[in-house]
């Protein structure tokens, strides 16, 4: 749609907000933002399909902030936009990138999300604001508390849709679209164009413009990705082993369930290794602590289920390990992409038991990539493992025995199963 931009001065934004975007290191625009920016100055309503890393958080802000500073009457103190995230992390992670970027405009913001008391929300509400950004939920009960007004709101944005619809609040997005001025900019940003999202989107956006950046995830490139056999009893001893090795300063563990979360939380400090754990059964004050000490180097492990991670940002994370695999193939692209950021070079790390095989396929097809496997021989599956998986599965494990015992590797069983 657009030309070669490769400056934001290039893409129409105040000077204010260009003097912001110099101050964070940025020079050239992303792809979504190339894209994104003129759409959205231009009006029109916009359906986007980018991905966490892909710089899309800027690529809606920048321009909000821009018509609203341009347009601003003198201390207003009314809700000009309205920005939806569906976790608190997130939210509080675009909040942080709406101040960063307005620093040098008199433009107002706050974020409102459960975990934390309402009371002291109220009271920055009554301050008066121009950007709220906010979880459903919250939003719902601060409006139905009569201490919110949508009148006056022209911008509408959906962050993250497709992570709104597996959190199931969908009913919620759709009630307070009908809330909201008709005469208004909507926003729809998401992963994956879906029927779900499509649908959504119908009802939503008026003649919008679509955008979807191919390979939103090209960070991923830079990201060395090993993935390393281990029986599923052994994880945390081969997890223990890595981090004994690698000396990371800081490593985010991502992990299936909450409770899993908190035992290898517990596990990891018996053994003298700082860490904590984040997800959606802990208060918002422990979550935020816990992110907080990470980011400030106290605590070296973090350990996160999929949906407390949305919005973890950390610059220059050196490792990601995947404790087991995803089950949506779109997560295990999120999960690595929080290291390898702006171009960085990244590590991520994948503890792969034979119970996981169809979850790797899923990923492997989605990526396009075939994992190569990095056996660590103090830890590698048993050989009657390994047989056992090429009978069931192929060559899924079908160079595993050459790996282990190169020497027999030409009267290996796995390599007559191949070759069948």
């Amino acid at each position: 749609m657009t030309g070669p931009t490769t400056t934001f001065s290039a893409l129409g934004l105040c000077d204010e907000l260009l003097q912001s975007v110099a101050e964070k290191g940025y020079d050239t625009p992303s792809e979504i933002q190339i894209e994104a920016v003129p759409a959205i100055l231009s009006e029109r309503d916009v359906m986007a399909v980018a991905q966490t890393g892909t710089g899309k958080t800027a690529s809606f802000v920048l321009p909000i902030l821009h018509l609203i500073h341009n347009a601003k009457k003198t201390d207003s103190g009314l809700i000009r936009a309205l920005i939806i995230a569906p976790t608190r992390e997130l939210a509080a992670q675009v909040a942080t990138s709406v101040e960063a970027y307005s620093k040098y405009t008199n433009l107002r913001s706050f974020a409102v999300f459960g975990g934390v008391r309402i009371e002291s929300q109220l009271i920055e509400l009554q301050k008066g604001l121009d950007i709220l950004v906010a979880t459903p939920g919250r939003l719902l009960d601060l409006y139905n508390n009569h201490s919110l007004s949508f009148d006056d709101i022209a911008f509408f944005v959906l962050d993250e849709a497709d992570r709104m619809l597996e959190l199931g609040f969908i009913d919620d997005i759709r009630h307070i679209q009908t809330l909201l001025p008709k005469q208004r900019q909507t926003l729809l940003f998401s992963a994956t164009f879906s029927k779900e999202i499509k649908s959504l989107a119908q009802g939503m956006l008026k003649q919008p413009i679509s955008l979807e950046i191919k390979n939103t995830n090209n960070n991923i490139n830079t990201i060395t990705q090993m993935l390393h056999p281990v029986e599923k009893e052994r994880k945390t001893e081969l997890l223990r082993y890595l981090i004994e090795q690698h000396k990371w300063h800081q490593l985010l563990i991502f992990i299936k369930t909450k409770r899993d979360a908190d035992a290898l939380r517990d596990t990891l400090g018996e053994a003298g290794i700082s860490a904590e754990s984040i997800h959606a059964n802990r208060t918002q004050h422990a979550r935020t602590k816990a992110l907080e000490g990470f980011k400030q180097g106290t605590i070296q492990v973090l350990v996160a289920t999929d949906i407390a991670a949305r919005g973890i940002d950390i610059n220059q994370l050196p490792c990601v390990i995947n404790y087991n695999l995803p089950y949506v193939p779109e997560d295990y692209v999120h999960r690595i992409g929080r290291t390898g950021r702006a171009s960085a070079e990244g590590l991520a790390i994948t503890l792969f038991s034979e119970d996981e095989a169809k979850q790797l396929r899923a990923i492997e097809r989605s990526t396009g990539r075939q994992f190569k496997r990095h056996f660590i021989p103090a830890f590698a599956p048993p050989k009657k493992v390994i047989e056992k998986k090429v009978e069931d599965d192929g060559d899924l494990y079908g160079h595993f025995e050459a790996d282990i015992n190169p020497k027999k590797k030409a009267k290996g069983r796995g390599r007559k199963r191949r070759g069948r």
